[in-house]
């Protein structure tokens, strides 16, 4: 599809950048954390929260709000540096990520940050309780729309077949999961570990509507979310084909950097190649 004004996608893929730089800073100041499977899920965050979503950073709890699980918890960072540019929090919270006593835990704690709907980390849970938002939203004739996003390594659990088949059985058109699909997970790559492909033809096969995007490229994934909106009767899920690292040169394709945070020469690496990348998108606009 792809006729969005080019410099608000330009302006979305700089925001993109920074979300990723909040990341990299996040992650060294920690000194632990999940570095690749953040970085892969930026640019889907970022279509939701700053172009797709319902939501007010001034009213966290509006009861027409649409709501977004992050399943795969670990990605929390990305989340985070999403929130805080949306002003749901300071910007300088994200620098005392994983501290004691700290607002911002290593994976997200619904009852006391604000914009986070569900606590996730245990793999697998998020797409049940989504499922239970978007179906309290059919029984409550409410317009909020629910998203989710799960990881492909996550997937491997059981629950989440549980939770896809209930979705389809109760035609839950009001619910969009993406899968974040950079064919790593913690033990290897995913189709080693335990094959997941055919992804489409699982998702399809469960009963849902199946889109799949470039999950780098935010006008596709715009475009998606926007035909999500248009199915009747059936749960939609996004593939994203992504790459773990996404934005980092030696951390793409590195299964080293899953949960492994940058130490000092990489913090520095990381953050110049990234502001290199910011300075050559605020050239074009």
């Amino acid at each position: 599809m792809k006729h969005h004004d080019e410099e608000f996608i330009r302006r979305l893929d700089l925001t993109a950048v920074k979300i990723r730089k909040h990341i990299i800073e996040m992650l060294y100041l920690a000194k632990s954390g999940h570095p690749g499977g953040s970085l892969s899920a930026v640019e889907a965050i970022v279509a939701l929260y700053f172009h797709h979503m319902r939501h007010n950073p001034k009213n966290p709890n509006d009861p027409d709000r649409d709501r977004f699980v992050l399943s795969k918890g670990h990605a929390a960072p990305t989340l985070y540096a999403a929130l805080a540019e949306c002003g749901y929090f300071d910007v300088e919270e994200l620098r005392h990520l994983r501290q004691i006593n700290c607002m911002l835990q290593g994976h997200p704690v619904c009852t006391h940050i604000p914009g986070v709907e569900a606590s996730t980390g245990s793999l697998g849970h998020g797409l049940s309780f989504a499922v239970g938002i978007a179906l309290a939203g059919k029984l409550d004739k409410k317009d909020y729309r629910v998203y989710v996003m799960v990881g492909d390594g996550e997937t491997n659990e059981g629950q989440i077949w549980e939770a896809a088949s209930s979705a389809a059985h109760y035609k839950l058109d009001n619910l969009t999961a993406m899968i974040d699909r950079n064919f790593l997970q913690i033990d290897g790559r995913t189709e080693d570990v335990l094959r997941l492909e055919s992804v489409r033809d699982r998702w399809s096969s469960f009963g849902w509507h199946v889109i799949e995007v470039d999950g780098h490229d935010i006008e596709e994934i715009i475009d998606a979310l926007l035909s999500a909106n248009e199915q009747e009767n059936q749960p939609t899920m996004i593939i994203l084909n992504t790459v773990k690292g996404k934005g980092v040169s030696f951390m793409e394709n590195n299964i080293d950097f899953h949960g492994v945070p940058p130490n000092e020469m990489e913090y520095k690496l990381a953050l110049k190649e990234l502001e290199l990348a910011q300075k050559a998108l605020e050239a074009t606009l």
